[in-house]
């Protein structure tokens, strides 16, 4: 009997024991030895220190020596239980932290309001988005990431509790103080993210903290100037307002701040704000859903509240009210004075004192507070803008960005060749980044007047208008919508233009859109944070998908969870090393290698682009245009790419007419050109000549025979310093060449000699052939053949033959002063002699173009020819041209492509895949590609300037020491 009832008493203990645990989300593991130290410093305070545990008071890092001195006054003479950090920088919130606490007898209790994070990057912009932006993110695996990595950069920073997250459900598009910080208005998507937040953020070790109870989404009154009223019934509170709360706190919700809100079917009495009320604080929160967390007041100097004239009133009141933490009191001292008159009276019982002060001593020994460490300053900075937190970010925005909608199927744009873009700038606040984004896929303008109908009339030049709304991302509190004159511009240029509108607001912006009947796209991108124009601009073109949907309603015109997705079309997007596998830290070692040369003079400038698995991770520029010039080398300079034209332009024509039918890489010359039938190049293949083996002359210096004899300068036989129908061909400034020189140039090719022996040698000679070949096939010239079967479509917008007739000189580095053929500085004007010989368009040279547009054009060889959403070659004919026929034979080359060394000597890094390709160019220039580890690298440079001979560049192996450190970077 005795036996039965000692094991039914002990069953119980430990029932009640396991219950404890299970519901008291302040009860660490070690709930014994928990319990000893919260007894024990309770047992040892006076009754003014216990009082004193009560409150919590705000502190500005920032704040001056008065402030400060303040607060000492606050911890020596009042004895508070915890400090709110609001402003100022992690290193000086660090410091005063561990200033504070030092002499705190009883460790402080440390929280910040950081919804979104810790505002602590150096460039002024929040560490994670707002909760609306949140909101429209379907995977809530990153949400549980956020909260956690938000949690951590609290925790370095000594925070214990973040008053994080909001679980206001936003049903009501005026809402002033609540607006961006909520997940939004559906109360499943709301309660799904906030416990994600919070079991992110509880598992790093820091208290989360459920906010606004009962509930503030449905106010169009900002509570921090007056008191707001939730006219609702009780049953539409408990199923709207209230309804995120049980989950919340079943799952271990740390505690709960109660709203400045004035909610009469709650509590009838006027002008008692919730944080005052009992029968909310007491008897909802703690009676009916059973909450034994830390329950905190909302700031309690906000205004509104009547029937408390008298200082320290309000925090009796709430106190009483069942409050544990009273939050940013008017008057401290006042407070705790009207709190002891109380317990002195019997009012407050020692019970319902030890009953707060013990929860707020269990809250922390359970953040270590039982074990306090100072924080430390060392690389605090760097700890708290982590690479992961990039990374974080970067997906939480692309995640997020929402196509409300897509009139046949408008986004994500194809066809650019078809397209003639123009950007309209709204919103008083940049979208700079936004257009230089959108300039990296295809050629967009933008257009500006202070004119509607002058505006209209510009944009008559263009098929596709892209609107973005561009506000203030400072902070969530920020003007949001349109001005009554941007809604009229809006209707007028939707109403004759196909629009994209893209919002870089939250998405109520659209509510005041009276019809969108004329509206093809409507993107919402929620903040106007750099990333996320960019991020915008990336789904437009198809490098990003579309993933998010919106987290409320707008008007008849949308519902909560619309959102469009779209898939990706394989156009390169851009990202940070990490997210590819490959390292930020070793990756920029680049710089040095890139200065190094600069700074040596081994050529003026340099761009430099690394693209992996379809993303630009590094695309960086060094120097200027010129040795003695001021102009920075920019990311829309355009350099003379020599060489690299033959796989730019020649090749992937070739491949076309491969893919036709019309020649096979077993075709003679013989059958593609008149007249070679009876040459010593009859026989001479295609593949052959492009593997570079057939025997052909590396080069014929074709200038050197319109050469004056005595003087070395043009020939006036062949040249004259004005435009005349007899000689057209402009070889630079005030010098045109004799029309009829460019068949003496095929001539003089066909009827050149072959080498004696048969091996690898490299020549230029079979572009002018070829291009020879291809402009009589399609009867058209081989610059506009080339834009218009590939940079038009591809978007290589700053590729082109020729820039000085199209680009601005500011824009064009220049490569060589010439002091030997034409005599002046060659800048916009090819410098290779024979290319210039053909008035610029050379199948071997003549291209301009930036690493931007480059890259696009190997990222395309690399998808075995496929780029956004449109395929240019088969799988097949790439493989093709990318293979090696003549290894047997010591030929390292491909089909026009160059690859990687037989040998020792060779053009690459010899760290890289047999399968890559690429070519170089005798200006510097450098393009590989390698579909092993999915890397592009672009380099180009103008070595040859002031003159060619300057080959410190290429015998310092700068081009190739840069790939060696790209394939160093990678990670995984």
């Amino acid at each position: 009997m005795h036996k039965t009832f000692f094991l039914l008493s002990f069953l119980l203990t430990l029932f009640n024991t396991y219950s404890q645990v299970y519901n008291n989300p302040l009860l660490s593991d070690d709930f014994e030895s928990q319990k000893k130290w919260v007894d024990s410093v309770y047992n040892s305070m006076t009754l003014k220190e216990k009082v004193g545990q009560l409150y919590m008071v705000q502190v500005f890092s920032n704040g001056d020596n008065a402030h400060k001195a303040q607060i000492r006054k606050h911890i020596n003479n009042n004895h508070i239980g915890g400090i709110i950090f609001s402003l100022g920088g992690p290193v000086r919130q660090a410091k005063l932290n561990n200033e504070l606490q030092a002499i705190s007898k009883i460790p402080l209790l440390v929280g910040m309001d950081a919804e979104w994070g810790l505002n602590m990057r150096l460039d002024s912009t929040y560490a994670f988005p707002w909760n609306m932006t949140l909101g429209a993110i379907k995977d809530n695996k990153l949400i549980e990431q956020t909260g956690r990595q938000i949690g951590e950069h609290c925790k370095r920073l000594g925070v214990h509790f973040n008053f994080a997250p909001v679980v206001d459900i936003n049903t009501n598009p005026k809402n002033p103080i609540i607006g961006n910080r909520s997940f939004g208005e559906d109360r499943n998507n709301v309660t799904e993210k906030a416990l994600a937040f919070m079991n992110g953020m509880q598992s790093a070790g820091v208290l989360a903290n459920a906010k606004h109870f009962p509930g503030h989404g449905d106010t169009d009154a900002d509570s921090h100037k007056t008191l707001p009223t939730i006219n609702f019934d009780e049953k539409r509170i408990d199923s709207v307002e209230l309804y995120p709360y049980e989950p919340l706190i079943k799952s271990g919700l740390s505690s709960v701040m109660v709203a400045h809100l004035n909610v009469p079917s709650l509590e009838p009495r006027s002008g008692y704000p919730s944080s005052l009320s009992k029968r909310i604080v007491t008897d909802i929160l703690k009676g009916r859903l059973g909450f034994k967390g830390l329950i905190y007041t909302d700031a309690l100097n906000m205004k509104g509240a009547s029937n408390f004239d008298e200082s320290g009133e309000i925090d009796l009141a709430a106190f009483k009210a069942g409050n544990d933490v009273l939050l940013v009191s008017e008057d401290v001292p006042t407070g705790i004075t009207k709190i002891i008159d109380a317990y002195d009276k019997g009012d407050i019982t020692e019970e319902r004192l030890e009953h707060s002060v013990k929860k707020i001593l269990q809250a922390k020994y359970k953040v270590g507070l039982n074990n306090y460490q100072p924080v430390g300053l060392y690389n605090l900075v760097d700890d708290l803008n982590r690479i992961e937190d990039d990374i974080l970010y970067e997906e939480l925005i692309e995640n997020a960005i929402t196509l409300a909608k897509n009139k046949s199927d408008l986004l994500p744009l194809q066809n650019l060749d078809t397209k003639n873009i123009a950007y309209v700038h709204m919103g008083d606040d940049s979208g700079s980044v936004f257009l230089d984004e959108l300039k990296k896929y295809t050629k967009v303008h933008e257009i500006k007047s202070d004119k509607l109908d002058d505006l209209i009339r510009q944009l008559n030049a263009y098929n596709t208008v892209i609107v973005g709304l561009h506000r203030s991302n400072d902070n969530p509190w920020k003007s949001y919508k349109f001005t009554n004159q941007e809604l009229v511009w809006l209707y007028e240029i939707a109403r004759t233009n196909t629009v994209i509108l893209d919002v870089f607001v939250k998405p109520y912006a659209l509510n005041d859109l009276q019809s969108i009947e004329n509206i093809e796209s409507i993107i919402v991108s929620y903040q106007n944070s750099d990333l996320a124009q960019q991020k915008s601009a990336q789904v437009i073109f198809g490098a990003l998908g579309a993933k998010g949907t919106l987290p409320v309603s707008i008007g008849e015109n949308f519902s909560v969870d619309d959102g469009i997705l779209t898939n990706s079309m394989s156009r390169l997007g851009y990202t940070i090393p990490e997210r590819v596998g490959m390292s930020s830290e070793l990756l920029n070692k680049i710089d040095s290698v890139a200065n190094f040369a600069v700074n040596l003079k081994m050529t003026p400038g340099i761009q430099l682009l690394v693209a992996r698995k379809g993303k630009v991770v590094y695309n960086k520029n060094f120097g200027k245009h010129t040795y003695e010039g001021s102009d920075q080398v920019k990311t829309e300079d355009i350099y003379d790419v020599a060489s690299l034209t033959k796989i730019l332009a020649t090749l992937p024509l070739l491949m076309e007419l491969v893919e036709k039918g019309i020649v096979s890489l077993d075709t003679k010359l013989s059958k593609i050109l008149i007249g070679f039938d009876e040459s010593n190049k009859t026989n001479i293949t295609i593949k052959q000549m492009l593997s570079h083996y057939a025997r052909l002359k590396p080069w014929i210096p074709f200038y050197q025979a319109t050469l004056d004899s005595v003087t070395k300068k043009p020939d006036e036989k062949y040249y004259r310093s004005e435009y005349d129908p007899k000689f057209n061909i402009k070889v630079a400034n005030n010098l045109y060449l004799r029309s009829d020189y460019q068949d003496s140039i095929v001539k003089v090719i066909k009827e050149s000699d072959l080498l004696r022996r048969l091996r690898y040698r490299y020549s230029d000679l079979p572009y002018y052939l070829l291009k020879k070949f291809i402009e009589d096939h399609y009867d058209k010239p081989l610059d506009q053949l080339v834009q218009d079967h590939f940079y038009r479509s591809i978007g290589a917008n700053y590729t082109m033959y020729n820039p000085y007739n199209l680009v601005s000189d500011k824009n064009i580095v220049p490569t060589e002063i010439d002091n030997y053929y034409r005599h002046q500085k060659i800048h916009g004007y090819v410098h290779d002699m024979g290319a210039a010989m053909q008035n610029g368009v050379g199948g071997h040279a003549g291209i301009f173009s930036n690493a931007n547009d480059v890259a696009k054009i190997m990222q395309m060889y690399l998808q075995k020819g496929f780029y956004g959403g449109k395929r240019y070659f088969k799988s097949e004919t790439i493989d093709k041209f990318n293979t090696c026929y003549y290894c047997e034979n010591n030929n390292r080359r491909g089909i026009g492509f160059d690859k990687p060394q037989l040998g020792e000597e060779g053009p690459t890094c010899g760290c890289i895949s047999m399968t890559s390709f690429g070519h170089s160019g005798f200006t510097g220039t450098y393009a590989w590609a390698d579909p092993d580890e999915e890397i592009v690298y672009i380099f180009l440079a103008n070595r040859t300037y002031p003159r060619a001979e300057n080959n410190i560049l290429l015998r310092e192996d700068i081009r190739t020491k840069i790939q060696r450190l790209i394939y160093e970077a990678i990670i995984e």
